[in-house]
């Protein structure tokens, strides 16, 4: 097998899924590893970093949600995610704030699991021939390290708030309806409410505020959307 395969870890402690899925994944020509505990993962990711962890969100001895949030800072890049049973929306909103990239409730369909593994994987290939850094007068985005900073002061946003700015960011000038952007928060199953969309961008909107009093990095557009206006343009 060509060492350019991409590796997925299987976090899994029911040893009878993680090994259809073992067989599910080797079919499609990925290499894969399983742990069927926390401390199993944390042991694999330092032996190798893998391109995705499928990751369940009860495990015998830690919490998927501390997991995904303690592995989205400690590897910006990692593709995250979560397979769990726990099918409550307010938990995929969980998973996706701290950062995980999808949401898969138990139990699920092979072909969408493949699906949305094929699409993370395509889109983590596109953004290594992105530019790793945006910037604009008075605001950069790290898009390695998922950091912001507004003037000399890094701006705390959660993951949902750091995929919406940078969607607008990617396209300044242009208005985003509020369907795209919730394509750009998740494309897997699970869409957010209009609402939410609003929600997060107040936040958002917010949290830029506070940290260049005075400026307004997205304008709305009655009818249209959000659009990013950067100010003095890029740098």
């Amino acid at each position: 097998m060509s060492t350019d395969q991409p590796m997925i870890l299987i976090v899994d402690d029911d040893a009878e899924l993680a090994a259809m899925l073992v067989m599910l994944l080797s079919r499609e020509g990925w290499l894969t590893r399983t742990a069927l505990s926390a401390a199993a993962a944390e042991s694999a990711l330092r032996l190798q970093l893998p391109a995705i962890v499928l990751l369940d969100a009860m495990l015998p001895d830690g919490n998927g949600f501390d997991l995904a949030r303690r592995w989205r800072s400690a590897h910006p890049t990692l593709g995250i995610v979560m397979l769990t049973a726990r099918g409550d929306p307010l938990d995929r909103v969980l998973g996706l704030e701290i950062g995980a990239d999808d949401y898969l409730p138990k139990p699920f369909e092979p072909r969408e699991l493949v699906a949305r593994l094929r699409a993370l994987l395509r889109r983590a290939a596109s953004s290594r021939i992105e530019p790793e850094t945006l910037r604009f007068s008075g605001l950069s985005m790290d898009l390695v390290k998922r950091e912001v900073t507004v003037g000399t002061r890094v701006v705390a946003l959660t993951s949902i708030e750091f995929k919406l700015l940078l969607s607008l960011a990617k396209q300044p000038g242009k208005p985003l309806s509020r369907d795209e952007l919730s394509e750009a928060v998740q494309w897997g199953g699970y869409q957010p409410q209009e609402r939410t969309v609003d929600v997060q961008i107040a936040r958002l909107r917010r949290k830029l505020r506070e940290a260049s009093p005075g400026a307004e990095w997205i304008d709305t557009l009655r009818g249209e959307g959000y659009v990013f206006v950067p100010r003095g343009g890029v740098s």
